[in-house]
């Protein structure tokens, strides 16, 4: 059955450089139709992030760089650039529709290392809750190859699992998944849904077709993989309609990629699968809150077993030495020994500096 975006919990919305910058520069009025969707979206009560190329497309306008591949330093200063003229032209259409934005920029290194994919969804879940509309970009400026996703349709699925988003939806220069270049072969069919992504599907992808866009088929297919795991359902569509997302909640051409399972029940499994670097003996209290779907509190914990850092997976252990479950740990192994048996009140005072109120939060642990 093909998702409706109208029942969308959490939704991540990807727009293409192609769309987003055309050849006078910024798509004003697209922005603007894009704006009014976002704002409707808002008020239906689903949380809206929204992952845009373009800030290397708006920045070489400015510095009359010529088309093309650039060096990385260009490239870097290009981004600089425009970074912040695509930060205000998202907030310049969203403010007057009463939605505060956010501008939050990542580098690969930063879904990699688990401390920062912690800050990360710590500071997007954040924001989503206070009803501010992210706008995530790859923070060009200071990525070096190594350290880069390379194209933002990757980026936007990782987004999409990180923030546990339920709908993923890739604006793009094509209306769908093809089983060929429909720009190059007449008889290419479009797939209405992809269940499965096998071999077969793989093998159809091809390259990009626009000259402004990096992310070809493969990287959608990459991206889809990654989504689905997560549990988000995956759309590609073409973006270019005025008003994108009501073009696809009333039935415009796309592709969906069905998702395996829900976005909770996928980072449950993800973090039971991790290997326990240490360990936290619980009380008794502290196995009953657990039970009700509470969060464990440094007051709530006796012991701490092992060295671990900030992020890293610890098992729950209680005061019979059964295992109760497993969690991402939100302090080092020093810290939690320093604050254990304390009161979430008193983390400032014995650590020096604010810390958050949970040792491991009910969104990071899994229970036996």
């Amino acid at each position: 059955m093909r998702p409706d975006i109208r029942t969308a919990r959490r939704l991540v919305i990807k727009i293409g450089s192609a769309l987003l910058v055309g050849p006078e520069g910024l798509r004003e009025d697209w922005v603007r139709a894009l704006a009014r969707d976002v704002a409707e979206a808002r008020r239906a009560g689903t949380d809206v992030v929204i992952v845009s190329s373009g800030s290397i497309a708006l920045g070489r306008r400015v510095l009359g760089l010529p088309a093309g591949a650039l060096p990385l330093e260009q490239s870097q200063a290009a981004a600089a650039v425009g970074q912040i003229r695509l930060a205000r032209a998202y907030e310049e259409v969203l403010d007057p529709l009463g939605v505060t934005t956010a501008q939050v920029l990542v580098t690969l290194e930063d879904t990699d290392d688990r401390r920062r994919y912690l800050n990360s969804r710590a500071t997007l879940s954040t924001l989503l809750g206070l009803g501010v509309v992210p706008i995530v970009n790859e923070n060009d400026t200071v990525a070096t190859d190594e350290i880069r996703f390379g194209d933002n349709d990757r980026l936007a699925a990782q987004i999409a699992v990180t923030v546990g988003a339920d709908q993923l939806v890739l604006l793009s220069d094509v209306d769908g998944f093809y089983s060929a270049n429909p720009k190059e072969d007449p008889s290419a069919v479009r797939f209405e849904t992809v269940e499965h992504i096998t071999p077969e599907i793989e093998a159809m992808a091809g390259d990009p077709i626009s000259g402004l866009s990096k992310g070809g088929m493969k990287t959608k297919l990459l991206a889809a993989k990654t989504a689905v795991a997560g549990g988000c359902a995956m759309a590609i569509m073409e973006g270019f309609v005025s008003r994108p997302l009501s073009a696809l909640a009333e039935g415009a051409n796309c592709t969906w990629f069905l998702p395996e399972g829900d976005p909770q029940a996928a980072r449950k499994r993800w973090i039971a699968a991790m290997k326990p670097r240490g360990e936290l003996r619980i009380d008794a209290g502290a196995i009953e809150a657990l039970e009700h779907g509470k969060s464990l509190l440094p007051a709530g914990v006796t012991r701490i077993v092992g060295h671990f850092g900030r992020g890293e997976p610890v098992s729950i252990i209680g005061p019979d030495g059964a295992s109760h479950g497993k969690g991402l740990v939100r302090y080092t192994a020093e810290e939690a020994r320093k604050i254990a048996g304390h009161r979430s009140r008193e983390i400032e005072e014995i650590l020096g500096y604010p810390g958050r109120a949970a040792l491991v939060h009910r969104d990071d642990m899994v229970i036996d």
